[in-house]
């Protein structure tokens, strides 16, 4: 079906190294893409989502940028413009978590989380989404969380970065569609990912995340194939605002 045809089309994925922003950077190439991949410690040349990218077929430059750094991101935006880049899709989902009771959850931490998860996504979106409205065209997909829903344990500052994104979502959606700019979100359930090792490694947590899962199973990287070329694509040019949830059941039991 040619409305999930991407080829000719430019996309940007951040936290493309490893994980679900690596599973999404390959099925957008496999879907025709050229990636744009960004990470605070992506390879140069020769990352494993570099050679996964070449592999299909398709183009992959790489940049690194520490999204804990207002100034950093700025400074990645404006070279992007530099190098002649006019991406159509841009996927955040750079992203970071910090699990400490609230009572122990620093200051430091919390301005981590929060930089990286929400302010650097923000400002990411804005300066690459001004370009979109101006062409009157553009995907953005945000990686939200089953936290954007629920408030989660230990992790104050990731649940609230998570409200925040499916926040940021339908406000820029309001503010774009007009201008044929789509602005949605993926919410990932519980994946086995470096992310949640610490989950997985509980052998008590484990099991009550298990068995509240209908599917009964972690997601994997590759759950999001489908999700994420369909809200890059022209499959989805009337879905604006929403946050789709990917868990196996979860939100649903």
């Amino acid at each position: 079906m040619n409305i999930f045809n991407l080829s000719g089309k430019t996309a940007i994925v951040t936290g493309c190294r490893r994980g679900i922003g690596r599973g999404m950077a390959e099925a957008l190439a496999e879907a025709g893409a050229d990636i744009i991949g960004v990470s605070a410690s992506l390879e140069a040349k020769g990352s494993d989502v570099e050679k996964s990218v070449v592999k299909k077929g398709r183009s992959f430059t790489a940049y690194t940028c520490d999204f804990s750094d207002r100034a950093a991101v700025k400074t990645f935006a404006a070279q992007l413009e530099t190098d002649g880049h006019a991406p159509d899709i841009l996927v955040n989902n750079a992203g970071t978590i910090k699990r400490k009771p609230a009572t122990e959850h620093d200051d430091d931490l919390w301005d981590e989380v929060i930089d990286v998860n929400l302010s650097s996504q923000f400002i990411l979106s804005r300066e690459v989404g001004r370009g979109m409205v101006t062409r009157g065209s553009g995907k953005i997909i945000f990686t939200a969380s089953l936290l954007t829903f629920q408030g989660g344990i230990t992790v104050p500052g990731y649940a609230a970065s998570k409200g925040g994104i499916g926040q940021l979502t339908k406000a820029l959606a309001n503010e774009w569609a007009p201008h044929g700019v789509n602005v949605n979100a993926i919410a990932p359930g519980y994946i086995a990912t470096d992310n949640t090792q610490a989950l997985q490694d509980d052998p008590a947590r484990s099991k009550s995340i298990l068995e509240r899962i209908p599917q009964g199973r972690w997601g994997t990287p590759q759950d999001f194939a489908g999700p994420i070329v369909f809200l890059a694509s022209h499959a989805s040019d009337y879905v604006n605002g929403e946050i789709l949830v990917v868990d196996g059941g979860w939100m649903g039991r």
